[in-house]
Order: C-alpha cells, then structure tokens, then sequence
C-alpha cells in the first residue's frame, strides 16, 4: 500500500467529513507535502482534493511534469488550463458533501472558492483529523527524521573545528548551513541560531555581528531539512574556558544541570505518559538545584512536536495534559537563561516508544 493510502486512511479513520480540500498559496501547506510526499516542485495555488481511497491533484502545466514524476498510487494528476475547468472539477467532486479544510491555512479566499463554486453541503475544520494522522509517525517518516538528525549531529561535530576568537555568530551560521548541505542536508529546518556569551540568554536570538571571545558560551540551535522532515537541535560549548574564573564555574554548573534535566525529562517519556510530568521532570530538577539560583529561568515549554514542520502538529511538552503516543517524535530541550550572563540549551530530538523513548 502507497504511502498516500496509508496517510489517508489514518487521515479519515478520524474524520467527520467526506472529503478533503487542500489548497497551497504562494507556498505549500504542510499537509499537501504530508499526503503526495512531493520532494521537489513549488505546486504554487495547486488544489488537492482526497477522499479515503485516493486524491486528485489539480495543477498547471508548469508543474504536471514533475508531478507525474513523483506520482504515487492513489494519486491522479491533471493539468488544468483555467478557472473554469478548475471550477468543474471542484463541483463534480464535493458538491452536496461534508468538506473539510484546514482552517490553520486555507485563505478565505481558497474558502469562497470552495463555497461558491462546490456548493459543499457543509464545510468543516479537518484540522484535529489531520494532527491526530501526523503527529504519529509511520516508518518511511521515522527513517528521513532519523536522517535528519544524523545531519546535525555530525555539524555540530565538524563546526567546532571554526571556533576561533574574533569569528561572528553570522560567520558561524553560515558555516553550520553549509556543513549541512555538503552531509546531505536540502536545506535547513528554520534559520540557525547561534548565540555567544549574553546572547545565549535570548532563546530565539537572531545571529548577528557580536564577536566571539575566550571564556564564553557558543549556543547553537539549528535542524536539517531532509526529504520534506525536519530535525531540531541545541549544543552549548564554552570556548577556551578559564577554569579558574568564578565565570567557568557558574557556567559549568549551569550547563551540568541542564543536561541532568534532560536526562530525568528522558527517563519518564513513554507511551501513556503526560506530556506535563515529563516537563516537570526537568524543569523541577533545574528550579531545586543549586540552593535553587535556577528557579523561574527555564522559561520554555520543555519540548514540542516534530516533523514536516519543526513545529509540527502534535503535543507541546509543557504544563498541561497531553497523553503521548508510540513513534511521536518531540524534542527535549531544557535550558537555563540568565539575562546578562548567557544560557544553556540542550536538545535533541527524542522518539517515544512503548517502554521508554531514544534519541534520534
């Protein structure tokens, strides 16, 4: 069975509608990436519309070619010439049915099209049914993410041989893209993040000019784009450490009780486990340690689901409930953040299994 039958059938095991309308804008929604496993081609404005034993794909010629190239079984594919032929199509296929659409990313523009032209008899959100078919992954999925992360890991390896006093966090970053890309990378999951001393305080720190000095934090959070699946990872170095200073040491015991939180977070995540007692795992361990100098500084969610999208639909590791499921895949990345000294970050991106989880 094609890969796009499987997802289907996981797709509408769930869903309250009888068909399926995807619609891409200037770029693609993940959930057309999802269903035709489409690794190359822009399907700008293409439409697709599925029902459990098969979709059809509405596109131009520009792209029929390359669609047919990628073509799986229970995909048909045609090339369409104008609006009115789109229009036919849309109406023969969904007139007088229960429509669903991801209302997360359909414009309401792509919504009057469908309401006018295919006089649905009800329209109706697809989001749940489509989160609930992607947030676990199958095998061929497991297998690209594990690539993935594979990526990374042997970046993070490779870049530190750039280290040097004087280097930017932009120079750094553009040398981790392209370690990257030369080990099989089609690009990168978001734009990578490096961070050196305070700046690594800042979560989401965009990379700029700040030059790179003895005795501080190198943060590095970035993920490999591999066949459409993302991975999402954070080392912390300290470079050229004055082991001696009262500044190494605040930083080494910032950095051991990160990871000690990342390993009681990975010691509780399995199937059947709360998302929330695996966040609490961690993030209790970094508020008690050290007399508690900690507490209140790890000020993100400990993890979140990964996949097409890094933050893909699935759970949030955080403090609420959210029951986790066998072959989910979600990061788990503790962190401590001192504004105006620096911070750690540790992740990795963690598989759950049925008696406990791996790493990627």
């Amino acid at each position: 069975m094609s890969a796009l039958k499987i997802r289907l059938k996981k797709i509408f095991d769930n869903a309250n509608f009888d068909v399926l309308f995807i619609m891409n804008s200037s770029r693609r929604d993940s959930n057309f990436t999802y269903l035709t496993d489409f690794t190359s081609g822009v399907f700008e404005q293409s439409i697709l519309i599925a029902k459990r034993d098969g979709a059809v794909l509405l596109t131009s010629e520009l792209e029929y070619e390359t669609a047919m190239l990628q073509r799986q079984d229970g995909l048909r594919i045609m090339a369409v010439h104008s609006a009115r032929e789109i229009e036919k199509v849309i109406k023969d296929m969904i007139q007088g049915k229960i429509v669903g659409i991801d209302y997360g990313f359909l414009s309401y523009r792509a919504y009057r099209i469908v309401k006018k032209y295919g006089k649905p008899k009800k329209i109706v959100d697809a989001s749940d049914a489509l989160r609930l078919a992607r947030e676990v992954k199958d095998k061929a999925e497991l297998v690209k993410m594990k690539k993935a992360a594979q990526i990374v890991k042997l970046a993070f390896k490779n870049i530190q041989r750039h280290f040097r006093v004087g280097i930017t966090e932009k120079k750094i970053a553009a040398l981790f893209d392209s370690i990257m890309m030369e080990n099989g990378a089609d690009g990168t999951s978001f734009a990578t993040i490096v961070c050196f001393g305070n700046n690594a305080a800042e979560p989401h720190h965009s990379p700029d000019n700040t030059r790179l000095r003895k005795n501080n934090f190198i943060l590095i959070d970035a993920g490999a784009l591999y066949k459409n699946y993302c991975s999402d990872m954070t080392r912390t170095f300290i470079f050229m450490p004055d082991k001696r200073s009262a500044k190494y040491k605040k930083m080494l015991d910032m950095y051991n009780t990160v990871k000690e939180a990342q390993e009681r977070a990975f010691a509780v995540a399995e199937a059947g486990a709360e998302g929330s007692e695996v966040d609490a795992a961690a993030r209790s361990y970094i508020d008690s340690a050290s007399g508690g100098i900690y507490k209140g500084k790890f000020i993100t969610a400990l993890g979140h689901s990964i996949g097409i999208d890094v933050h893909d639909t699935g759970p949030v590791l955080a403090g609420r409930k959210y029951i986790l499921k066998e072959n989910m895949v979600v990061s788990n990345e503790p962190g401590i953040y001192i504004p105006g000294f620096g911070g750690v970050r540790i992740e990795d991106d963690m598989l759950i299994m049925k008696k406990k989880a791996k790493f990627l």
